[in-house]
């Protein structure tokens, strides 16, 4: 690797905070160090131990250099680029030659760029002509953004900045851990408390997170649906709605109200298992500020009533009028680096670029306009990413993968695995040789976040620019080179260009008008202003009165040759500021009114019984990231954290025997997984948790139930009914 002559502004490659960061070359051109960048308000500096050591997977000892391919033998073995390359599509063509087009997938990441996303969701549409498109965010924070839709009409996974958390009353958050998943936004919510404001955690487990918290609520995995209803009625039985918000704002209140009102105190006690005192001391201090927050992550949004257990919690937030207002709002703290833009532009199977429905006619023909096609000619929504990964070997015969490994991160992930070795062919597009990357029939090695130009959008929605401070090794290329390459043999040459800056103005056109309009952002911009918020029109002249519901119908056109906003006629217009915080004014529903939405608590898919006693719930921690393809080559990071394990209470422990650190069997109805136990009272008795970072004897989604939310389609890591023995 060659490193420039000058310190690079970029960002971190791993969560959704996109921590700002420097990157100064090493003397001789032995690589790049990370320096604080104090100047990103994100995170001011700081930046967690993955992100420090993020340039150790540059290193070419622990990632990919040449393409390699499957020979005869069954055998990976190095390739050309062009034998590579040759054979993925020749092996795409055939299976749509053989099987159809959508008998050929593709799957995405949430951590390629906003750019290499936008590429991916066209490749599949015009140059593949599949609808089998799908991409792991769904495993992420699909439920939040449906609940963020049916309530909102719009869906950014936080409303407003996160320096807007220190300045509120009380925030309520629920299944996140962010001192172990973004450690650099812990400070938001110590400063939260500093100020006077108070912290509730909602989670199964005392948690880093939960230890600085002013109370915490442990509920039964699972019961999170139950727990928003009952502190919604003891909101109304103590007379805490506002009464002039629900009326002016909002619609669907009586419903809402009746259907939270059958879930009293004593019965939530029972099901969740919080005592009835701490369900009040909750409420009273929720409502006692003027200004309030709930904050969700994964806990309750991987669960199969996901959609309806966020949907509680924002009824909350609307009954009590903290929601379109300054310092108050619902918000999800997305967990991938590009989750929010990675599904805005076209990897998510029901979705065009601009957070289009694939289902409108209007949508189809600006998009289809934009990429020069017939909009007939573009495929229907397909299979969600837990269907479409269920389908390969059966219904799809072949599938392009790319920033993704499902072999470890996927529900019932041996079933996965098995679909995956069932393939016709697969092609994996990655850094490294991950699990998944190791059954394929070719590999492709791509670029890394240092080695490449492109755009991510945070948790905040705000747009960011990383540089390129690095060139690659000469056998590796970017994921824009790897589908450019692709179209031009599958005919396409002109329609996938590779320099990324030009494929974000093409992004700017194909997003113009849409829910998430990026037609006034440019990388100028981008750099000038520490990232952009969306939604943002070309200027302020197309913007709607209220920027949070651009309207579809009228996209504002982009000059691509400029880099600029685009000017209409005559005088310049003024360009338009983004938008940090939405929904000030009016919702962006078709009335400006948020919808409450009637929700009763259900079981989980899997409740315990006399062969499964207990709950199993998954997460991560801090030293490592996903599925743990880049950071466990880390040695630092692995010597934190070194493997998978076991979590369980000490009365749990005393009961079947087991010993701190020694082999500990966790079984499913789909499969068993051995770890060290780790013997803490930091978890409840009845329920067992085990990271998610692992393959092989420990990976905990061998065990994970894939049954999924009948809206967002996301399975349920959250809970499943299991037994636990020692090995």
């Amino acid at each position: 690797m060659h490193p420039s002559e000058s310190v690079t502004a970029t960002h971190c490659p791993y969560c959704a905070l996109q921590c700002g960061m420097n990157l100064r070359p090493e003397p001789g051109g032995a690589g790049v160090t990370v320096e604080e960048r104090a100047d990103f308000p994100v995170n001011r500096g700081a930046l967690c131990g993955k992100g420090r050591t993020a340039p150790a997977v540059l290193s070419s000892r622990v990632r990919l250099t040449e393409p390699l391919v499957r020979s005869r033998a069954g055998r990976l073995e190095p390739a050309t680029w062009e034998e590579a390359l040759d054979t993925v599509a020749e092996g795409l063509a055939r299976t749509r030659r053989s099987y159809g087009a959508d008998a050929v997938g593709v799957f995405g990441g949430g951590g390629l760029t906003n750019e290499k996303a936008y590429a991916l969701g066209k490749f599949a549409r015009i140059a593949l002509r599949t609808s089998q498109i799908d991409y792991n965010g769904r495993f992420c924070m699909s439920s939040a953004a449906a609940a963020h839709q049916r309530a909102f009409g719009l869906d950014r996974g936080l409303p407003f900045p996160l320096e807007d958390i220190p300045r509120t009353g009380c925030v309520i958050l629920v299944g996140s851990n962010p001192a172990d998943t973004m450690p650099p936004a812990l400070r938001f919510f110590r400063e939260l408390r500093e100020n006077g404001g108070t912290l509730i955690v909602v989670d199964p487990r005392r948690t880093r997170t939960a230890e600085q918290a002013d109370l915490h609520l442990a509920p039964r995995p699972g019961t999170d649906l139950a727990l928003a209803l009952g502190l919604l009625h003891l909101v109304v039985a103590g007379g805490h709605t506002d009464e002039e918000f629900i009326a002016a704002r909002t619609s669907g209140w009586q419903e809402a109200r009746a259907a939270a009102m059958v879930h009293w105190p004593e019965l939530v006690e029972r099901i969740t298992g919080v005592p009835v005192p701490k369900l009040r001391e909750a409420v009273a201090m929720f409502c006692a500020p003027d200004s309030a927050m709930v904050l969700t992550a994964r806990g309750p949004e991987q669960q199969s009533k996901g959609t309806d257990t966020v949907g509680a919690w924002i009824n909350l937030c609307l009954a009590t009028g903290r929601a379109g207002r300054p310092l108050s709002g619902y918000g999800c703290l997305t967990g991938q680096g590009n989750g929010q833009g990675g599904r805005e532009h076209g990897q998510k199977a029901d979705q065009l670029p601009g957070y289009r429905k694939l289902t409108d006619p209007a949508a189809r023909a600006h998009v289809a306009a934009v990429w020069g096609v017939d909009p007939d000619t573009l495929p229907g929504p397909g299979r969600s990413a837990y269907e479409l990964l269920d389908a390969l070997g059966s219904d799809v015969k072949a599938l392009l993968l790319m920033g993704s490994n499902p072999v470890v991160s996927a529900p019932r992930a041996a079933h996965i695995e098995e679909r995956i070795r069932s393939l016709d062919f697969l092609a994996v597009a990655d850094v490294v040789l991950s699990e998944t990357a190791a059954l394929a029939d070719v590999v492709l090695p791509v670029t890394q976040w240092a080695e490449e130009t492109g755009t991510t959008t945070n948790l905040e929605g705000r747009v960011l620019l990383r540089r390129r401070a690095l060139t690659p090794p000469p056998g590796v290329r970017t994921d824009l080179e790897v589908l450019h390459g692709l179209a031009t043999r599958l005919g396409m040459p002109k329609a996938f260009p590779a320099e990324p800056e030009a494929v974000f103005e093409e992004l700017r056109r194909a997003s113009a008008g849409g829910p998430a309009d990026y037609s006034g952002i440019t990388y100028a911009r981008i750099e000038a202003e520490q990232g952009v918020f969306w939604p943002c029109p070309s200027s302020t002249r197309s913007a709607q009165p209220d920027p949070a519901r651009p309207d579809p119908a009228q996209p504002d056109p982009v000059q691509p040759s400029s880099g600029e906003p685009g000017h209409g006629e005559g005088s310049p217009e003024e360009p338009h500021p983004g938008t940090p915080r939405l929904f000030l004014d009016r919702f962006a529903t078709e009335d400006g009114r948020a919808r409450f939405v009637p929700v009763s608590h259900r079981d989980a898919a899997e409740v315990p019984d006399t062969e499964y006693p207990l709950l199993l719930t998954t997460g991560r921690v801090v030293a490592q990231y996903q599925s743990g393809a880049q950071t466990r080559r880390v040695d630092e990071l692995n010597a934190a954290a070194p493997g998978p394990f076991v979590e369980l209470h000490p009365r749990l422990a005393a009961r079947i025997g087991a010993v701190d650190g020694a082999p500990l069997a966790v079984t499913s109805r789909r499969g068993r997984a051995v770890a060290p136990a780790r013997i803490t009272d930091t978890i409840r008795a009845d329920t067992v948790f085990m990271p998610f970072h692992w393959p092989g004897e420990g990976r905990a989604n061998t065990l994970t139930n894939p049954a999924l939310d009948p809206v967002s389609r996301m399975p349920e890591f959250k809970v499943c009914a299991v037994r636990v023995e020692p090995a």
